[in-house]
């Protein structure tokens, strides 16, 4: 963990930096091949029974960007995260995190490994029975022996960077669900991660909560100097921040590069996916045999 001195530097920096992301954006999508790589997932096979989630996909995650992963609801999104993290092992395949191969981490190597990890759960998954200053309280308790000055200080500073500072004396049952978002957030950043990975974030907001969440996750990520991942289908929110895009569907990266790229792809199963269209490759009808033979079938499925 960095000092306390650190810790303060870096957090007025996000309270008061603008995007500075969107700056160095062109820079940093040209250089990509350049960078260094924080997360590498190759060849990756993982299935749940005989259900193939992911069948050989390879990503790299470019240390201080932003990455989307995107496809449509059931691809398998929320397990990659887990599987980065740890908490699911592949079948088969390699996930690497700033050089560590997960899957073969033990138990201590791998929970070291995960303090360096932020995470925002879909739901926030804030501890009902805690206050807001508790839940951000609760991961430096629980990883560090800091006096207790130092955690308010802590603490403070994590609930000012995402606005809710005033807010800390309040239970999770009082907050609004941008609110809860923005806490869940700020525990995420408590322990002062290199990589925050942000599960399905702007689902459920209102048009003003989603803005401030999309915000402040790119502010976040510039001031803080993190890595961060977005598992979501919330396609221009998650653009606008976004440094590079991978699209899952049917256990394979079926397109990948830049927001601008993207839009300008050839596959029809992108053109699909970030306009929205109904119908295309991904078809609006579930397999089925001829309406008429199913018809004159005489009403089998009843």
């Amino acid at each position: 963990m960095q000092t306390s001195i650190s810790f303060r530097n870096n957090i007025l920096r996000a309270t008061r930096q603008g995007s500075a992301h969107h700056r160095g954006k062109a820079t940093l999508n040209t250089s990509r091949k350049k960078q260094d790589i924080l997360v590498q997932v190759r060849d990756l096979v993982f299935s749940r029974g005989e259900r193939v989630i992911f069948d050989g996909i390879d990503l790299d995650i470019a240390r201080g960007s932003i990455t989307a992963i995107m496809g449509p609801s059931g691809t398998g999104k929320t397990t990659l995260l887990k599987l980065i993290g740890g908490q699911l092992c592949p079948q088969s395949g390699s996930i690497t995190v700033d050089g560590e191969d997960v899957p073969g981490l033990g138990i201590p190597a791998l929970y070291r490994l995960r303090k360096r990890m932020g995470m925002m759960f879909q739901t926030g998954a804030l501890l009902t029975d805690l206050s807001v200053y508790e839940n951000v309280a609760f991961p430096i308790r629980e990883h560090t022996r800091l006096p207790e000055a130092l955690v308010r200080d802590l603490v403070l500073m994590k609930l000012q960077a995402v606005g809710l500072r005033g807010a800390a004396g309040l239970m999770p049952n009082e907050l609004s669900g941008g609110m809860a978002r923005r806490v869940a957030m700020a525990r995420a950043i408590a322990l002062d991660p290199m990589m925050v990975m942000y599960d399905e974030p702007f689902t459920g907001q209102d048009p003003i909560s989603m803005g401030v969440v999309v915000k402040l996750i790119d502010e976040l990520n510039s001031a803080l100097g993190l890595t961060s991942i977005i598992v979501s289908h919330d396609v221009r929110e998650t653009a606008a921040i976004a440094d590079y895009v991978y699209l899952l569907s049917g256990g394979k990266v079926v397109d990948q590069g830049t927001p601008d790229t993207l839009w300008e792809s050839a596959s029809e199963w992108s053109q699909q996916f970030l306009n929205g269209k109904p119908d295309g490759p991904v078809a609006f009808h579930y397999p089925a045999p001829a309406f008429r033979d199913d018809l004159v079938g005489g009403g089998r499925h009843a």
